[in-house]
């Protein structure tokens, strides 16, 4: 059985609801060998998730000693850091010494489009429109200056198709351009287990563009996007097994320096 990593987890420095040592204790108990630490970093202040930029130390602090107290798992020191116009510098000026960036988009201009409490942006612009701006922001992501290690859920506007939000046009030349764009920047993508949680009947991303990113070489690497510490690893392995029937033979992990390690699948 290949090694168990989750490179997408939450805590209460954002918007998780446990805390890291429940997070690592669970993480133990559901065979992980890696955990990525990846709480929001975001500056605009509609960005209300984010982790207080008064709280960055005590971050960093509370990775140092659960890597202590869990000598046996791999702890990544890292951010969620959503992408917006002029984030580099904030990225830069946050980050400290965070080895792994995991680059998001949630807002297009302030309006949240994965929040049903803010429709704004699909009653502008409709779901075709959603969709168009999305994909475009997204593949200018994957060349940021900031230099995203992976990008996380590249078809997030899904999440709101069950409510009625779906769009009429072909989403397949959208996936085309987001295949070629984390090609030409070298970006990983992330496969996510969270859009199983939430009912929407495959990962994230869908299958016809996780099939894009494998026709075009795009690196993986693979997260829950736990929010508490219940879902530490959630169907880690039968995303695995997904990636495999896709065409991929193996999954990208962060290492604690910086580097990558690789993670054979299973045939």
């Amino acid at each position: 059985m290949p090694q168990l990593v989750d490179c997408h987890t939450h805590t209460l420095f954002s918007d998780g609801k446990s805390t890291f040592r429940q997070n690592m204790r669970a993480a133990v108990a559901a065979g992980l060998s890696t955990v990525a630490c990846t709480d929001h970093l975001a500056h605009p202040v509609y960005m209300d998730c984010a982790i207080d930029e008064s709280r960055l130390d005590e971050y960093a602090a509370e990775i140092r000693h659960v890597r202590e107290e869990f000598p046996r798992l791999e702890i990544i020191y890292g951010f969620e850091a959503d992408w917006y116009p002029g984030c580099e510098a904030d990225i830069a000026a946050a980050r400290g010494g965070a080895t792994f960036l995991l680059g998001s988009i949630h807002y297009l201009d302030e309006y949240a489009i994965d929040w049903d409490e803010d429709m704004r942006a699909w009653e502008e612009w409709g779901a075709d429109g959603v969709w168009e701006r999305y994909a475009e922001s997204w593949c200018e992501a994957c060349f940021s200056s900031a230099r995203f290690d992976s990008m996380a859920h590249p078809d997030l506007p899904r999440l709101m198709g069950p409510a009625g939000h779906t769009p009429t046009i072909a989403l397949e030349p959208l996936w085309d351009r987001m295949a070629e764009a984390a090609r030409e920047a070298g970006v990983h993508v992330e496969l996510s287990t969270a859009a199983l949680r939430k009912n929407l009947g495959d990962y994230y991303p869908a299958e016809g563009l996780l099939r894009r990113f494998c026709q075009a070489d795009v690196p993986l690497t693979v997260g829950s996007d736990s929010h508490e510490s219940s879902s530490m690893g959630f169907r880690i392995a039968d995303a695995y097994a997904h990636a495999a029937r896709i065409g991929y033979r193996s999954i990208d992990a962060p290492t604690i320096d910086g580097d990558w390690r690789t993670v054979a699948l299973a045939d």
